[in-house]
Protein backbone atom coordinates (compact mmCIF):
# COMPACT_ATOMS: atom_id res chain seq x y z
CA UNK A 1 0.00 0.00 0.00
CA UNK A 2 0.98 3.34 -0.35
CA UNK A 3 1.48 5.64 2.73
CA UNK A 4 0.87 9.20 1.48
CA UNK A 5 1.57 11.99 4.37
CA UNK A 6 2.35 9.11 6.42
CA UNK A 7 5.61 8.40 6.02
CA UNK A 8 6.33 11.78 7.42
CA UNK A 9 5.20 11.46 10.73
CA UNK A 10 5.91 7.35 10.70
CA UNK A 11 9.18 7.69 13.32
CA UNK A 12 7.27 9.86 16.05
CA UNK A 13 4.30 7.51 15.73
CA UNK A 14 7.06 4.59 16.49
CA UNK A 15 9.13 5.98 19.45
CA UNK A 16 7.64 3.30 21.69
CA UNK A 17 8.91 0.07 19.52
CA UNK A 18 12.13 -1.61 20.68
CA UNK A 19 14.27 -1.43 16.99
CA UNK A 20 17.01 -2.47 19.40
CA UNK A 21 15.89 -5.55 21.10
CA UNK A 22 14.37 -6.38 16.80
CA UNK A 23 18.26 -5.83 16.22
CA UNK A 24 19.50 -8.29 19.32
CA UNK A 25 16.99 -10.94 18.28
CA UNK A 26 18.18 -11.22 14.62
CA UNK A 27 21.70 -11.08 15.94
CA UNK A 28 21.42 -13.55 18.68
CA UNK A 29 20.33 -16.30 15.57
CA UNK A 30 23.07 -14.84 12.59
CA UNK A 31 25.47 -12.37 13.83
CA UNK A 32 26.52 -11.65 10.07
CA UNK A 33 25.37 -11.60 6.74
CA UNK A 34 24.20 -10.07 3.44
CA UNK A 35 20.48 -9.05 5.12
CA UNK A 36 17.48 -7.90 3.03
CA UNK A 37 15.10 -6.00 4.81
CA UNK A 38 11.41 -5.98 3.09
CA UNK A 39 9.00 -3.32 4.18
CA UNK A 40 11.81 -1.37 5.50
CA UNK A 41 9.68 1.42 6.39
CA UNK A 42 11.72 4.39 6.93
CA UNK A 43 15.01 2.45 7.12
CA UNK A 44 15.49 2.60 11.09
CA UNK A 45 15.98 -1.12 10.85
CA UNK A 46 17.98 -0.94 7.76
CA UNK A 47 20.63 1.34 9.69
CA UNK A 48 20.60 -0.33 12.91
CA UNK A 49 21.56 -3.45 10.87
CA UNK A 50 24.22 -1.45 8.74
CA UNK A 51 25.88 -0.42 11.79
CA UNK A 52 26.02 -3.22 13.21
CA UNK A 53 28.12 -4.80 10.24
CA UNK A 54 25.60 -6.43 7.91
CA UNK A 55 25.50 -6.00 4.52
CA UNK A 56 21.84 -4.68 4.13
CA UNK A 57 20.04 -3.62 1.16
CA UNK A 58 16.30 -2.56 2.13
CA UNK A 59 13.07 -2.58 0.17
CA UNK A 60 9.76 -1.15 0.27
CA UNK A 61 6.49 -0.82 -1.90
CA UNK A 62 5.64 2.66 -0.58
CA UNK A 63 7.99 5.74 -2.52
CA UNK A 64 7.22 7.83 -0.04
CA UNK A 65 9.06 5.88 2.48
CA UNK A 66 11.70 5.00 0.80
CA UNK A 67 12.36 8.61 0.13
CA UNK A 68 12.62 9.31 3.98
CA UNK A 69 14.80 6.02 4.68
CA UNK A 70 17.55 7.46 1.57
CA UNK A 71 17.33 10.27 3.68
CA UNK A 72 18.07 8.27 6.86
CA UNK A 73 20.76 6.78 4.91
CA UNK A 74 22.68 9.60 3.50
CA UNK A 75 22.90 11.91 6.26
CA UNK A 76 24.21 8.60 8.16
CA UNK A 77 26.64 8.52 5.46
CA UNK A 78 25.44 4.65 4.65
CA UNK A 79 25.61 2.80 1.43
CA UNK A 80 22.58 1.00 1.50
CA UNK A 81 20.74 -0.54 -1.56
CA UNK A 82 17.08 0.81 -1.83
CA UNK A 83 14.59 -1.23 -3.93
CA UNK A 84 10.98 -0.40 -4.54
CA UNK A 85 9.61 -3.32 -4.52
CA UNK A 86 6.23 -5.50 -3.24
CA UNK A 87 7.42 -8.08 -0.52
CA UNK A 88 5.08 -10.96 -2.77
CA UNK A 89 7.70 -9.80 -5.89
CA UNK A 90 10.86 -9.41 -4.72
CA UNK A 91 11.88 -9.79 -8.23
CA UNK A 92 14.32 -12.66 -9.05
CA UNK A 93 16.29 -11.16 -5.66
CA UNK A 94 18.73 -13.71 -4.45
CA UNK A 95 22.03 -14.85 -2.34
CA UNK A 96 21.10 -13.41 0.77
CA UNK A 97 21.59 -14.55 4.10
CA UNK A 98 18.99 -12.92 6.07
CA UNK A 99 15.38 -11.79 4.97
CA UNK A 100 13.42 -9.83 7.43
CA UNK A 101 10.10 -8.18 7.63
CA UNK A 102 9.55 -6.60 10.48
CA UNK A 103 6.80 -4.52 12.54
CA UNK A 104 3.80 -6.48 11.38
CA UNK A 105 4.29 -5.20 7.98
CA UNK A 106 3.38 -8.44 6.76
CA UNK A 107 -0.14 -8.08 8.26
CA UNK A 108 -0.97 -5.38 5.47
CA UNK A 109 -1.02 -7.96 2.87
CA UNK A 110 -4.39 -8.40 1.53
CA UNK A 111 -5.04 -11.84 1.42
CA UNK A 112 -3.47 -15.68 2.87
CA UNK A 113 -2.46 -16.44 -0.65
CA UNK A 114 -0.56 -13.18 -0.99
CA UNK A 115 1.44 -14.24 2.65
CA UNK A 116 2.26 -17.63 1.22
CA UNK A 117 3.96 -15.71 -1.92
CA UNK A 118 5.90 -13.82 -0.07
CA UNK A 119 6.81 -16.91 1.94
CA UNK A 120 8.16 -18.37 -1.61
CA UNK A 121 9.60 -14.97 -2.68
CA UNK A 122 11.86 -15.21 0.49
CA UNK A 123 12.84 -18.65 -0.31
CA UNK A 124 13.88 -17.99 -3.28
CA UNK A 125 15.85 -14.68 -1.68
CA UNK A 126 17.85 -17.00 0.37
CA UNK A 127 20.71 -19.04 0.18
CA UNK A 128 20.70 -22.50 1.28
CA UNK A 129 20.21 -22.36 5.27
CA UNK A 130 19.53 -18.90 5.20
CA UNK A 131 17.37 -17.21 7.50
CA UNK A 132 13.88 -15.78 7.72
CA UNK A 133 13.04 -13.41 10.65
CA UNK A 134 9.20 -11.32 10.98
CA UNK A 135 7.20 -10.53 13.42
CA UNK A 136 2.49 -10.01 13.44
CA UNK A 137 0.18 -8.94 15.16
CA UNK A 138 -1.37 -11.77 16.80
CA UNK A 139 -5.08 -12.96 16.68
CA UNK A 140 -5.71 -11.42 20.45
CA UNK A 141 -4.50 -8.09 19.38
CA UNK A 142 -6.73 -8.01 16.34
CA UNK A 143 -9.75 -9.11 17.17
CA UNK A 144 -9.85 -8.02 21.07
CA UNK A 145 -6.97 -5.21 21.92
CA UNK A 146 -7.86 -3.43 18.54
CA UNK A 147 -11.71 -3.16 19.35
CA UNK A 148 -10.96 -1.26 22.52
CA UNK A 149 -10.85 1.82 20.15
CA UNK A 150 -10.41 5.07 19.98
CA UNK A 151 -7.01 5.69 20.81
CA UNK A 152 -5.58 8.98 21.81
CA UNK A 153 -2.37 10.57 20.90
CA UNK A 154 -1.23 13.93 22.04
CA UNK A 155 1.81 15.49 21.99
CA UNK A 156 3.65 18.79 21.38
CA UNK A 157 4.40 18.28 17.05
CA UNK A 158 1.54 15.42 16.64
CA UNK A 159 -1.65 14.06 17.69
CA UNK A 160 -3.93 11.51 16.27
CA UNK A 161 -7.35 9.79 16.93
CA UNK A 162 -7.38 5.95 16.18
CA UNK A 163 -10.63 4.29 15.33
CA UNK A 164 -10.96 0.71 14.51
CA UNK A 165 -13.20 -1.63 13.18
CA UNK A 166 -13.46 -5.17 12.07
CA UNK A 167 -12.66 -6.15 8.57
CA UNK A 168 -14.60 -8.39 6.36
CA UNK A 169 -12.23 -11.32 6.34
CA UNK A 170 -11.57 -13.08 9.81
CA UNK A 171 -9.00 -11.84 11.86
CA UNK A 172 -8.73 -8.42 10.21
CA UNK A 173 -9.23 -5.04 10.98
CA UNK A 174 -9.61 -1.26 9.31
CA UNK A 175 -7.95 1.74 11.14
CA UNK A 176 -9.04 4.93 10.51
CA UNK A 177 -6.71 7.66 11.73
CA UNK A 178 -7.10 11.83 11.91
CA UNK A 179 -3.81 13.00 11.99
CA UNK A 180 -2.88 16.64 13.50
CA UNK A 181 0.98 17.85 12.39
CA UNK A 182 2.46 21.16 13.64
CA UNK A 183 3.45 23.47 10.99
CA UNK A 184 4.93 26.30 13.44
CA UNK A 185 1.51 27.44 15.17
CA UNK A 186 -0.72 25.72 13.00
CA UNK A 187 -1.71 22.36 12.72
CA UNK A 188 -2.62 20.49 9.37
CA UNK A 189 -5.08 17.56 9.50
CA UNK A 190 -5.11 14.62 7.46
CA UNK A 191 -6.80 11.08 7.50
CA UNK A 192 -5.64 7.24 6.42
CA UNK A 193 -7.30 4.31 6.82
CA UNK A 194 -4.81 1.06 6.74
CA UNK A 195 -6.18 -2.51 6.58
CA UNK A 196 -4.52 -5.26 8.41
CA UNK A 197 -4.92 -9.08 8.53
CA UNK A 198 -3.73 -11.77 10.80
CA UNK A 199 -4.03 -15.62 10.90
CA UNK A 200 -3.41 -18.30 13.88
CA UNK A 201 0.10 -19.01 14.64
CA UNK A 202 -0.40 -22.82 13.47
CA UNK A 203 -1.67 -21.15 10.14
CA UNK A 204 1.71 -19.31 9.38
CA UNK A 205 3.25 -22.72 10.66
CA UNK A 206 2.01 -24.22 7.80
CA UNK A 207 2.62 -22.34 5.35
CA UNK A 208 6.18 -22.05 5.70
CA UNK A 209 6.60 -25.60 6.35
CA UNK A 210 4.97 -25.42 2.83
CA UNK A 211 7.10 -23.09 1.54
CA UNK A 212 10.53 -25.04 2.32
CA UNK A 213 10.99 -23.80 5.45
CA UNK A 214 12.30 -25.36 9.00
CA UNK A 215 10.47 -23.28 12.23
CA UNK A 216 13.38 -22.36 14.53
CA UNK A 217 11.28 -20.70 17.10
CA UNK A 218 8.17 -18.59 18.09
CA UNK A 219 8.60 -16.29 20.75
CA UNK A 220 6.35 -13.24 21.61
CA UNK A 221 6.09 -9.69 22.63
CA UNK A 222 9.96 -8.99 22.11
CA UNK A 223 10.66 -11.43 24.68
CA UNK A 224 12.16 -15.31 24.68
CA UNK A 225 8.98 -16.84 25.83
CA UNK A 226 6.36 -18.45 23.79
CA UNK A 227 3.11 -17.02 22.85
CA UNK A 228 -0.18 -17.15 25.25
CA UNK A 229 -3.73 -16.82 24.74
CA UNK A 230 -2.79 -12.40 25.50
CA UNK A 231 0.45 -12.37 23.46
CA UNK A 232 -0.04 -9.23 21.09
CA UNK A 233 3.20 -9.65 18.94
CA UNK A 234 4.21 -13.02 17.36
CA UNK A 235 8.07 -13.47 16.13
CA UNK A 236 9.06 -16.11 13.65
CA UNK A 237 12.49 -17.43 13.20
CA UNK A 238 12.36 -19.85 10.32
CA UNK A 239 15.10 -21.19 8.04
CA UNK A 240 15.64 -22.59 4.23
CA UNK A 241 15.83 -25.97 4.48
Amino acid sequence: MKYGKFAAVYDGLMEDIPYEKYVEWVASGVPSGKLLDVACGTGTLSQLFAEMGYDVTASDLSEDMLTVANQRFQEANQTIPVLQLSMDNLEGLEGFDIVTIAIDSLNYLQSGQQVQQTFKEVHNALNSGGHFFFDVHSVFKVDVVYMASPFVYDAEEIAYIWHTEPGEAEHSVIHDMTFFVRHNELFERFEETHEQQTFPVGVYTKWLEAAGFSVESITADFSDQAPDDESERIFFHARKK
